[in-house]
């Protein structure tokens, strides 16, 4: 068996993995990559294999970062089965013709850019009809039910207690006279989500392929969060300012209106805490995201899959994702009145990271006002807007426009999906039965992937491995190194790097133009100098192009 890991290596997005195993290729997850400009340029590469050579999907979840390049997979060809669970189905239907649109939109701004520039138009990573249609593709499947995807292979599904329908996955290969067994954990819920259950504990693998996305740090627990919460929200609308809230569509935004409606049963006994309760519940919550209102209604859908005293709740008619005071908002209209009113309120709105959606449009009528709180509850990856700010920019361009960051900035990291170190270690301790004889660690950036390595060697003795990008890993005692697909990030690194020194020459030759201006008398010497300083510039242009073609 070997699986080649050709995303969300030591970074946090993009999880794609290929394994060949059984006489067998199949794919773990296929996700966009997000957060740096030159990460994002991936999505527009060519995939690493064949996709007709692919014989079928395993999806851990419905989030973008996991399944976002679905639909590019099927317009290149791709008709073979994705199993997934049927709420991550239910999920993808709605979240993957969403990205279509955002993808849609987009290229459409460059191609506007395009044509002033005289170039060719290009078109979409995909569009909306190609994420309808790559849903025919998707068979549901049960937690906790194995099921043979060929005659040498069984997997399970196992509740990953990460968001509605997350899954940790094993497979069972049969191969060479033998069975080994690989745990894929796609991303690790935190012990105290409101809704969901806890993560799965896998008592036995031979290899663990696992997140590391806190695998340095460890949440608040629930009272401390809820205690901070309301805080920042009831001194927020004492002040008179809004507080807005950057929230994932799917996931942390039903966790926050759980909040919001549950958060009473903390300190009702404590008179400062009623007086700041008080203040909440006069306010008004707006969740401002189409996707995350179609989101709600697919969790309302399959509350079979919330924690036991939840379904209680509902079953006593207490719905804790409804409550006097929210409001769905569906038009575009109904979005722009929420920045016309100066009455304080709370606007949870998508995207988590403030790199596209509505979310802009609200940073933009608050975030240069004292009186408004930005309010971050989910990780935020490097290069995003939302990690400019939690990181303390000053000054900030969001839709084209450069704005002073004066409203108040808050982080409360407990309301993360994903666990933390220690969730992440007690995952690993789990494996009573058979411990991986190696574990691979993913989806985390390199100080926090470092970090837990450590942690797991000295307290499990387990080897633990952080894979780079296109390492290709043969699942045997000495663990094989294959040879390695080249690392299209490192080349657009390079690029980057290329275009952005091109720039600054440019700007030094006006500069220098600018000084002749002042300094030379413009007789037609000048101008011969002008011209001998052109055509040292487009010799440089093409000397850059040549060395941007042979990387």
């Amino acid at each position: 068996m070997k699986v080649t890991f050709l995303g969300a290596t030591e970074t946090v997005t993009g999880s794609n993995f290929l394994v060949e195993a059984a006489g067998k290729k199949f794919l773990v997850d296929c996700g966009l990559h997000q957060g740096k400009y030159e990460e994002e340029l991936l999505n527009e590469q060519a995939f690493d294999y064949d996709v007709n050579s692919i014989d079928f999907m395993l999806l851990t979840h419905a989030h973008i970062d996991h399944s976002g390049r679905i639909p590019k997979l099927y317009k290149e060809g791709y008709r073979k089965p994705i199993y997934a669970t049927k709420a991550t189905c239910d999920l993808c239907s709605i979240m993957l013709p969403d990205s279509g649109h955002i993808q849609e939109t987009e290229n459409e701004i460059k191609n506007k850019k395009r044509k002033r520039n005289g170039k060719k138009p290009i078109d979409p990573l995909y569009t909306v009809e190609d994420a309808e249609n790559c849903m025919e593709l998707f068979n549901p499947v049960q937690y906790d039910q194995i099921i043979n995807v060929d005659e040498n292979i069984n997997v399970r599904f196992n509740d990953a207690g990460h968001m509605l329908g997350s899954s940790i996955i094993e497979i069972w290969v049969k191969e060479d006279g033998k069975e080994e067994k690989v745990v894929f954990s796609g991303d690790i819920g935190n012990n105290d989500i409101p809704l969901l259950s806890s993560p799965t504990m896998i008592d036995s693998a031979d290899y663990l392929v696992m997140e590391s996305t806190y695998g340095d740090r460890l949440h608040l627990r629930n009272d401390e969060k809820a205690s901070m919460f309301l805080d920042i929200v009831s001194e927020t609308i004492e002040n008179g300012g809004t507080v807005v809230i950057p929230s994932f569509a799917v996931g942390r935004t039903q966790e926050i209106l759980y909040e919001i409606d549950k958060i009473k049963d903390i300190r009702i006994n404590d008179e400062a805490f009623r007086k700041e309760y008080e203040t909440l519940m006069k306010t008004k919550v707006y969740v401002d995201s189409p996707l995350a209102t179609s989101a709600t209604e697919v969790f309302e859908k399959n509350m079979n899959l919330f924690k036991p005293e939840i379904q209680e709740f509902i079953k006593r008619g207490d719905n804790p994702l409804d409550f006097p005071g929210l409001t769905f908002t569906k038009t575009v209209e109904e979005s722009k009145a929420l920045n016309m009113s100066d009455e304080p309120c709370i606007i949870i709105s998508a995207s988590g990271m403030c790199d596209v959606g509505r979310i802009k449009h609200h940073l933009k009528h608050n975030i240069w006002n004292p009186k408004s709180t930005i309010l971050f509850v989910g990780y935020q990856a490097p290069g995003t807007l939302g990690r400019r700010i939690v990181d303390g920019e000053k000054k900030v361009k969001i839709l084209g426009e450069e704005f002073a960051v004066k409203a108040r900035i808050e982080y409360i990291e407990g309301y993360s999906g994903h666990a933390d170190q220690e969730g992440l270690l007690n995952f690993v301790y789990s494996f009573r039965n058979k411990r991986p004889k190696a574990i691979f660690l993913v989806h985390g950036e390199p100080h926090a992937q470092n970090e837990l390595k450590d942690k797991i060697e000295q307290n499990v003795g387990t080897k633990v491995l952080i894979p780079k990008y296109g390492d290709k890993i043969e699942l045997n005692e000495e663990l094989t190194q294959c040879k390695a697909c080249e690392n299209p990030v490192d080349k657009q690194k390079q690029r980057i790097e290329i275009i952005n020194r091109m720039q600054e020459l440019e700007d030094e030759i006006e500069d220098m133009k600018h000084n002749l201006k002042d300094h030379i008398n413009l007789s037609s010497n000048a101008d011969i100098d002008m011209d001998r300083l052109n055509n040292r510039v487009n010799e440089l242009r093409k000397q850059i192009i040549e060395i941007m073609n042979e990387n």
